[in-house]
Order: structure tokens, then sequence, then C-alpha cells
């Protein structure tokens, strides 16, 4: 058992990594469940890469990277509702072209700056192994928010995922809970990607939940599912990186993707073993 254990008793940036992991798993089970749901699969990934250029920006002027990243975010959202109001193109176009252009501006921004140049790869890949205590309070804060929203917003949201007409009907203002569900996604993003980065957040929002709809019929089951994936999949993940030199953030998303693929097949099979 020492291999599997000492690294995390023997070294104290191990062990906030797991708790860090472990927290981003909770929050992004929570939301990837909705993302999953709702099929909002493909805004989930432009916030993850729109927040790229508020990230950069911070840096450039020495602003807190979190608050950076949830200027791009906001732009990101506030952006796709204007373009669809005053213009012709579908919400997916809006999403495309937001997407795309943030992005773009992001890769500008650090190319046209020697001074982060350095910071790139934990803007994209995050900073698994040097997470603070701070931000472990900050994590906390976080999964509690997500949590209480969650339970608070379940019934309009558990409509929007299945039928947004009969929300309405039901006396629910569907668009105004369609933001808040926008703002959730965008807030979980914000918080954990300062652990796993900007580019592979969208990889625990998706996996593990992923594996919760493949598992489970009921949404509470895929969440704790998922958070089970997600908690796994941080706890392989961070001793293969560290027996092995990986990158921690790359190798806890494809730890959760290859278990999803495993899940899959694994589901795949059962039927034809009981026919």
């Amino acid at each position: 058992m020492g291999p599997l254990i000492d690294p995390f008793v023997d070294n104290d940036f191990m062990l906030r990594a797991l708790l860090a992991g472990a927290l981003v798993s909770i929050a992004c089970a929570v939301v990837g469940t909705y993302v999953v749901l709702r099929g909002m699969s493909f805004i989930g990934d432009a916030l993850a890469h729109g927040v790229l250029p508020g990230v950069a920006g911070a840096l450039l002027i020495g602003w807190p990277t979190m608050l950076g990243a949830a200027v791009g975010a906001g732009v990101m959202i506030g952006g796709v509702g204007v373009v669809t109001r005053r213009s012709r193109l579908s919400s997916d176009a809006a999403i495309g072209l937001l997407f795309v252009g943030l992005l773009a501006l992001g890769i500008v921004v650090i190319s046209s700056s020697d001074s982060i140049t350095t910071s790139v790869e934990a803007i994209l890949f995050g900073e698994f192994l040097g997470v603070s205590d701070g931000d472990l309070w900050a994590l906390g804060i976080a999964v509690l928010v997500v949590g209480a929203v969650a339970a608070w917003s379940a019934r309009p949201f558990l409509l929007l995922c299945f039928d947004p007409d009969l929300a309405s009907v039901m006396g629910y203002r569907a668009n105004r809970y369609h933001q808040l569900m926008l703002a959730l996604v965008a807030g979980t993003i914000v918080v954990a990607f300062q652990t796993v980065g900007s580019l592979l957040v969208f990889g625990m929002l998706l996996a593990p939940a992923g594996v919760g709809s493949l598992l489970a019929r009921r949404v509470g089951v895929m969440m704790i599912w998922a958070s089970v994936v997600g908690v796994l999949s941080t706890y392989v993940g961070l001793l293969l990186s560290y027996h092995y030199g990986w990158a921690a953030g790359a190798t806890v998303v494809l730890v959760s993707v290859v278990i999803f693929f495993v899940a899959l097949v694994a589901t795949s099979l059962v039927p034809r073993r009981a026919a």
C-alpha cells in the first residue's frame, strides 16, 4: 500500500492537490450533469476557452487571475445574448463566433507580451501541484454555493433539461433559469480553471458526468456517480503523475475519459449478456 498512500502522506503539495481535485470534482459533477442533460457541451467548451483573454489581461495588469477569468466568462455569456438578440444568428452560431474571437484575442494578448509568456502553461493546464490553502478555501466555498444553487433550482433545472415549455407552463421563467444555469457553469469554470487549466476544465465537467449518465437515470444518482468518478480520477491521475512525471492536470482528465469509455463498453455489453 506504500506507493498508493505515501505520496499523499509524505508530500503536503500532493495532499492539497488531492483535496483540491476532490472539491473541483464535486462542483463539476453537479454542474456537468446539467451540461450533459441540457446539451450545453458547446457553450461549456466555449466558456472554458473564453476565460483565456480575461486571465491574460489580468496577468498583464496585475489583477487576480480568477477575477480576469470571471470577466472573460461574463463577456462570453453577455456577448452571446447580444448577438442572438441583435442578429438573425442562432445561439450556436453566436457561441461559435464568440468562442473563436475570444480564444484568438487571448492568444494575441499572450503572444504580444513577454511578461506573461511563461505563465501560458499554468493558464492552459493549471497548477494542480501548486494549490495553496487559500485556493482550497475558495474551492470549498464554491462547492457550497454550487450545491445551494443546484438544490434551490433543482425542479426548474430538471424541467429545462427535458421540457423547457413545461417549465414555462408550470410558472417558471425558463429564460431566467437558463441564464442562472449558464452562470453556474461559468462560475464553476472560473473557480476550477486555476487547478486544472482552461483547456482541461471542460474534461472534468463532461467525462465524469458522462459516466453518471451511463450508469444512472435519476439526476441525483448521476451527480453521485460523477463525483465518485471525478474523485477517483483525481487520485489515480495524481498517483500516475507522481510516479511517472506526467503533467498532473492532463493525467487526471485523461483518466476520467478512460473511465468513461470503460463504462461505455461495459454498459453496452450488459444487455447482450442478459439476452
